[in-house]
């Protein structure tokens, strides 16, 4: 149990809450031609960051717990970052520190599935995001797994690819297919049966969230564990011929089957066999995990054949209640949130996104734990998104939530409100410019609504965001030239950016009793110590400094 948070003797709340706004996926673009924030109308925007205190924060790399300056942050570790104050080592590196000491291999999991084969004599069945894009996964980790599965003796396995398009370029599939097809013969040249079985767009199959929509879930276990779908001789020849038929970007490709003969699928999921899910990002894991691990209970589809097997994830994707039963690789441990502090010292708190973000306003922010601190101090609210292209309804919930958020403020019976809106960052992975110019138009629209009804209660808002996106909509090389695809056309861009993001503190009734120029330099973590100071409490000492001076 946590003490209540020290008073901060050099300042006094506000009358009005403290309201957190992360807007999801917008950052400062490096090239104005790409940058699709600075691209849009967003008068109120531009009017916060000309008048108010702001500064520039950064959202990936080791500021977020990524293995280096050279990876992007995502939402999951940006929601980490913010709410626990703290920068924690996170997926990526776990894994990675995990494979390269051997961790990883040494532990029970790993011997208990290559075990479980060994005796079986059967398949290990490989599934997830197929990309170097280090957000939910690594292709390096798989191979990494393939090559130790061969030296103990593993004589087949099984790939199942989720294509991506989002974290990496869009159209970039093939570039990850060849050379793994070319790593897979270097075992079967000493007789082992390594193959890619199934595979197809991110957004179309398997990896859904916040039980968005489960017919995606539902597509993948088909095409998976079934092998019913579509057929092709290899990978390869799906993705080209999709791709001509539809035009479709990776990350929307049609579920595909790989089949010798047009009938008979190469690597279905049998009773016996061993499955490891090898995405290390929670939101997007726990569908499929169900799919898997559940049992009669499960009544989200019809799963018609449940094979029995070894089933393990490469990591826990959720600590509370401790899904999936078997993972390759621990979690990072985050504890007292800020939430949970704010709790211990008495202070009522509202979270609220729509669903495609929901989660990381209060599984992410809270350190990857399921349920509230306190049931009577705190509120959880879920908008549901729509199911559809996001390029087609750029301005997503926007105005929804804004509703409530507005309503909330003025009722003044919440002390700190956080919300989400993840326009920048769901339309930003469409690559579509004038979507995404028109999703920041909304998203300006309601932040207007929004400090005015911060004004009018003489509340307090930090403006802020989890990562970049929407700010870096094309694709560049190294002397800052705009690449073309294969038409000619300009590359767009639909994976986050490597750029800071807002810092804007909107405070109608300062007193004068912070510095105006905030501190530079610093991570979306210290937002966590800058809101704790604004509703006038010290931030525990070992929390990453806040952006504030104090007079």
């Amino acid at each position: 149990m946590l003490n209540a948070l020290e008073k901060n003797p050099k300042f006094s709340p506000r009358r009005g809450p403290l309201v957190l706004a992360i807007l999801d996926g917008v950052g400062y673009g490096k090239y104005a031609d790409g940058d699709g924030v600075a691209l849009a109308n967003t008068p109120v925007l531009d009017d916060l960051t000309a008048t108010c205190p702001h500064t520039r924060l950064k959202a990936h790399g080791t500021a977020v717990g990524m293995p280096s300056d050279a990876d992007m942050g995502n939402s999951e570790v940006g929601h980490n970052a913010i709410g626990c104050g703290r920068v924690f080592s996170q997926g990526a590196k776990l894994v990675e520190e995990a494979i390269e000491t051997g961790k990883l291999f040494a532990g029970s999991t790993w011997q208990e599935a290559i075990q479980y084969v060994l005796d079986k004599n059967s398949t290990l069945h490989f599934l997830g995001l197929f990309s170097d894009g280090n957000v939910h996964s690594n292709i390096n980790h798989l191979k990494a797994m393939i090559a130790k599965a061969d030296e103990a003796g593993v004589a087949k396995i099984r790939v199942h690819i989720l294509l991506d398009g989002r974290d990496v370029p869009e159209t970039s599939a093939l570039l990850y297919i060849d050379p793994f097809e070319e790593f897979l013969d270097t075992f079967r040249a000493k007789g082992r049966d390594y193959r890619i079985a199934s595979g197809g767009g991110r957004m179309q199959i398997t990896m859904d969230r916040y039980n968005a929509n489960w017919e995606m879930v539902r597509l993948g276990w088909e095409i998976h564990v079934h092998g019913n779908g579509e057929m092709f001789k290899n990978a390869h020849e799906a993705v080209e011929q999709l791709r001509a038929r539809t035009g479709a970007i990776d990350q929307d490709l049609a579920p595909f089957v790989i089949s010798d003969d047009g009938k008979t699928p190469v690597g279905p999921v049998m009773d016996g066999d061993a499955v490891i899910f090898f995405n290390y990002r929670g939101d997007r894991s726990l569908e499929i995990t169900a799919a898997f691990e559940e049992g009669d209970s499960f009544a989200y589809f019809d799963r018609g054949r449940k094979p029995e097997v070894f089933y393990a994830g490469m990591m826990e994707y959720d600590g509370d209640l401790h899904v999936p039963k078997k993972y390759l690789v621990s979690p990072p441990e985050i504890t007292r949130t800020f939430g949970e502090y704010l709790c211990a010292s008495g202070v009522r708190q509202l979270a609220l996104s729509e669903t495609q973000k929901f989660g990381h306003v209060t599984y992410f922010f809270n350190g990857n734990r399921s349920g509230k601190f306190d049931e009577t101090l705190e509120e959880y609210r879920e908008v549901p998104s729509d199911i559809v292209p996001f390029d087609q309804r750029p301005w997503m919930k926007a105005a929804e939530l804004t509703d409530q958020i507005v309503e909330e403020i003025g009722k003044g019976d919440f002390r700190m409100i956080r919300f989400n809106f993840p326009n920048g960052d769901m339309v930003g992975h469409t690559g579509d410019m004038e979507a995404v110019r028109v999703a920041m138009g909304a998203v300006d629209i309601c932040l207007g609504r929004i400090r005015e009804a911060v004004k009018k209660a003489g509340g307090v808002m930090i403006v802020t965001a989890d990562h970049g996106n929407a700010d870096d909509m094309l694709e560049h090389d190294k002397k800052g030239n705009v690449k073309l695809d294969e038409e000619g056309r300009p590359a767009r861009k639909t994976s986050h950016s490597l750029n800071p993001v807002p810092c804007i503190i909107y405070d109608p009734e300062s007193k004068g009793e912070y510095e105006t120029e905030l501190k530079t330099g610093l991570g979306i973590s210290s937002v966590a110590a800058t809101t704790l100071e604004l509703l006038g409490f010290k931030a525990p000492e070992d929390y990453d400094p806040s952006v504030l001076t104090f007079r």
